[in-house]
């Protein structure tokens, strides 16, 4: 049985261990590059959106063995842990400038690339 938050103690997503320098999470004892602290936290959520019906899409394609539509999901999964600065160049390596330019890029090419029929995700589709 589940315990369900009391309305005056919401129950707090339980927050990944980080490494002292911020830059990596650690996850059953496995580290992962940590989200790029200096992206707004509206344009993250944007990216993680993408990045999550990506995910559901490579899912999808699993189901169908569409080798197609399995690579341009993996494609978007890519772009959106690129732009979260998760994958490529490390964020702590480049200057803010071009980490902006890489988080903008990112979802620039995530709205223009939403696949024919879909809709864009969007906080109101988790609710």
């Amino acid at each position: 049985m589940s315990r369900m938050p009391s309305p005056e103690q919401p129950e707090q997503p339980e927050q990944a261990e980080r490494t002292p320098d911020g830059r990596y999470i650690v996850v059953k004892g496995r580290r992962w590059r940590a989200t790029d602290p200096q992206i707004p936290e509206d344009v993250a959520a944007e990216l993680r959106r993408h990045l999550m019906a990506a995910r559901r899409a490579v899912a999808a394609s699993h189901r169908t063995e569409d080798k197609e539509a399995e690579e341009l999901a993996r494609s978007r999964v890519r772009t959106a842990k690129v732009a979260l600065g998760e994958r490529g160049t490390p964020w702590w390596d480049q200057p803010l400038a071009e980490r902006r330019r890489r988080w903008e890029d990112g979802v620039a090419a995530l709205e223009a690339d939403v696949p024919d029929g879909q809709a864009p995700p969007t906080a109101e589709a988790g609710t």
